[in-house]
């Protein structure tokens, strides 16, 4: 099921292979969403979300500055989208639960004309899909309500509204290190960017598992793990760089989220062990 314009709509087109099964809604059990929306101040958690995240937080006391650090990475990414790249189409995967500065926000801020095509699976994040929802009257939003890993069914239902013979900024901020290596995260990359043509744009934020000190890696991976449904896979610098083959980095290139083209009022005062970066396709 699909949600355009505030109204439900069938899903089309077939899923794309996946070994990994949709996540049942399950409020006793984590989740990466739910988990967000608490750090960053938000209503839409339980009780197993806030558990999970001070389990992790005594594990990794920058669990939160990197929640906080990833969001604003996003605003960043997109400002530099709609702005300096002039990109006027986004496909958000992995949209999460509406907060501030969502990126429909800060794109049409810019270009008010501009469409935007959020991705999430969670029930959570479909039953605000109506907030994501509210676009200037100039442009246009709506929302897919699938996984990742039904990239197929993604393309299909987000070329009802974006044009793919014309540049598509994709972000994929936070969700790739909860795809594991069995569902090949890689080959789900490259087929979402073979369906936009060149000019096109991929933002990507992706937890660093050499930007962790081994203990804390391994400590907060095997608790997180152990908390969340989602499977939590981090990965090192050059595996994280695999998702940009073909593509040329916008400078600074593929670096901590937070060294991302910081603003005057940029976080920098903890370590977000994320890497961020954004690529343009040839």
């Amino acid at each position: 099921m699909s949600v355009e314009n505030g109204v439900p709509a069938e899903r089309g087109g077939g899923a794309g292979a996946r070994k990994s099964g949709p996540l049942a809604f399950d409020t006793s059990v984590a989740h990466q969403a739910r988990m967000y929306d608490y750090v960053l101040g938000g209503k839409d958690n339980y009780a197993a979300d806030r558990a999970a995240v001070e389990a992790g937080l005594k594990v990794w006391p920058d669990m939160a500055f990197a929640m906080r650090a990833n969001r604003a990475f996003l605003g960043r990414a997109v400002r530099y989208l709609a702005g300096d790249a002039g990109m006027r189409q986004f496909l958000d995967i992995g949209t999460g639960i509406p907060t501030a500065g969502n990126t429909h926000e800060v794109v049409q801020a810019i270009a008010p004309q501009s469409r935007v095509v959020y991705v999430d699976y969670d029930p959570v994040v479909l039953a605000h899909a109506r907030a994501l929802l509210v676009s200037h009257e100039a442009g246009t939003t709506a929302y897919i309500d699938a996984d990742l890993r039904d990239t197929s069914a993604i393309l299909t239902e987000a070329a009802a509204l974006l044009d793919f013979s014309q540049p598509v900024a994709v972000t994929l901020l936070a969700i790739l290190h909860t795809i594991p290596d069995a569902d090949d995260p890689q080959a789900i990359v490259a087929q979402v960017m073979e369906a936009v043509p060149p000019g096109s744009y991929l933002a990507v934020s992706h937890s660093g598992s050499d930007l962790f000190a081994q203990e804390t890696r391994d400590s907060f991976r095997s608790t997180i793990n152990g908390s969340m449904q989602q499977q939590y896979t981090p990965r090192s610098r050059e595996q994280v760089m695999r998702f940009f083959a073909g593509l040329d980095l916008v400078p600074p290139g593929l670096v901590p989220v937070e060294e991302w083209r910081p603003e005057p009022d940029t976080d920098t005062a903890g370590v977000s062990a994320i890497y961020g970066a954004v690529a343009r396709k040839r």
